[in-house]
């Protein structure tokens, strides 16, 4: 077993897997740069390659003794147009273009649109973009059979490029049978999150839920206006929220983008649920060794406002340098939490504690933190949700979770703070005393002279029983007084 020191920082970051680096040794790459959880972009590859990157992970959650967070995304339900005669064609600028329930191949003036439920629900005025919004078409007028349109912008258009509908809910499930064959495969292999794209309801949830069966956490991906419309009824019922920033910026205006994301992480932090920011963060690190100096203020305003993770996409996935972005965005995150500002910048959002014991005590943990020198929280959980109410509180100092369940390790290691840690239940106060030290020491959390918090419920094992908070001091021989 190799021996990994804490995290010098409390975000996470969160690593795309694909060609450049699903191999065992690049994930190992990854990993001691930096990457705290994977995702597996189920839009992309086959069921094998991703069986082999999953076992590769848990090869190495073994090899450093670590609970690495898993998460898989679900491609969702994309809008694309049909195929053209000579495989693309040119839509003029200020030109008509028509999309059709005709199944025959397309040219400059048509295309078929395979999507019987978009006709008859447009209306005048609306719009529809194609190719991530390269072209931008407006309604003229739409029926049972055809959608008549101006082009505001024009292009190249080819086949099966996506469409975006930002102006109308769309009435198509947010999981498609694909969805459902990957949502199956995931849980199978012990997926520990799962992404939901293209959410635009509180109800898309309900079916992943259903499907999911109990296992795994259900992280909603906010990229369609219509979801920002009811987003608090999504946070309420999802584990944890992804700004998912690059379909959301093609279906709004690109400046609407940056207050919408503080939106968001605000409403997921208030709520206690993780919040992922994601996409582009370091984009041009696909082809560059290092980032622009925008893509750098871009990762630091995202730790700044108190996201749980950040994430690398095509950087990882399919970039030439994943393990210097990896490098970079930990630099950066690390550099943002050294500055005497970030706690006062991160606790700007008031996260004001609900009316129960445990967030009394989850909140008195960060003004014990901020009052006496202390080293570590270590919080005793079962489900991870005790490591949820601490962690919305944004502590001064880490969080050492201690769970018997490595389901929970897993799920939590997306978690602000949280250095998860599957280890044996305790039994009583003094085990659990003792049990806290000997972890504290063991993975670098404290030394002699050392004060913890020990945060816990009795009685041991009780789901939701957090009715303890504990101060204490270590000696420094603790783990020569007893091995477990």
């Amino acid at each position: 077993m190799q021996k990994l020191d804490p995290r010098a920082r409390k975000v996470k970051i969160l690593a795309t897997t694909g060609p450049a680096s699903r191999e065992p040794e690049m994930l190992r790459k990854l990993f001691r740069a930096g990457a705290d959880a994977f995702r597996v972009n189920m839009s992309h590859g086959d069921h094998a390659t991703h069986a082999q990157t999953i076992r590769a992970i848990r090869a190495l959650e073994k090899e450093f003794a670590r609970p690495i967070a898993i998460l898989c995304d679900l491609q969702g339900p994309k809008l694309r147009v049909g195929e053209f005669r000579d495989g693309q064609a040119v839509i003029r600028h200020s030109g008509h273009f028509t999309l059709d329930r005709n199944p025959e191949p397309g040219d400059e003036t048509r295309v078929h649109l395979p999507h019987p439920e978009l006709f008859g629900l447009l209306e005048k005025g609306q719009r529809l973009l194609i190719n991530d919004g390269k072209i931008r078409l407006r309604v003229i007028r739409a029926n049972e059979d055809e959608i008549f349109c101006s082009a505001e912008v024009g292009g190249v258009i080819s086949d099966r490029k996506g469409v975006n509908v930002p102006d109308a809910e769309v009435p198509i499930p947010a999981l498609t049978e694909k969805d459902r064959r990957d949502l199956a495969f995931a849980i199978e292999h012990g997926a520990d999150w799962i992404g939901l794209s293209f959410v635009q309801r509180p109800e898309d949830l309900a079916e992943a839920r259903k499907l999911m069966g109990g296992r795994g956490s259900l992280c909603a991906k906010i990229e369609k206006p219509m979801a920002v419309r009811r987003l608090d009824e999504i946070v309420e019922l999802a584990d944890g929220i992804m700004v998912a920033r690059g379909d959301l910026g093609v279906e709004l205006e690109p400046q609407e983008v940056p207050p919408l994301q503080k939106k968001i992480v605000n409403k997921a932090r208030t709520a206690g649920k993780p919040v992922i920011v994601a996409t582009q963060m370091l984009e041009s690190m696909i082809e560059s060794p290092a980032p622009t100096r925008a893509e750098v203020s871009d990762v630091a305003n995202a730790v700044y406002d108190g996201a749980d993770a950040v994430m690398l996409s095509a950087e990882t996935a399919a970039g030439d340098w994943p393990e210097e972005a990896v490098t970079i965005m930990d630099k950066i995150a690390a550099q943002v939490e050294r500055d005497d500002a970030y706690l006062e910048r991160v606790r700007f959002l008031d996260t004001p504690p609900d009316r129960t014991t445990a967030d009394a005590l989850s909140h008195a943990c960060m003004t014990i933190a901020d009052t006496v020198s202390i080293s570590a929280i270590t919080v005793f959980t079962g489900s991870g949700s005790t490591a949820r109410r601490v962690a919305r509180e944004r502590p001064s100092v880490p969080m050492l979770v201690l769970t018997p369940s490595m389901t929970t390790a897993r799920r939590v290691a997306l978690l602000w703070g949280a250095h998860p840690v599957a280890t044996k239940d305790i039994g009583s106060f003094e085990e659990m005393i003792a049990k806290g030290k000997r972890m504290a020491l063991r993975h670098g959390f404290g030394k002699a002279g050392s004060k913890l918090i020990a945060l816990a419920g009795v009685p041991f094992g009780t789901p939701g029983s957090t009715n303890l908070l504990h101060v204490v001091t270590l000696t420094g021989d603790e783990l020569a007084r007893r091995q477990d």
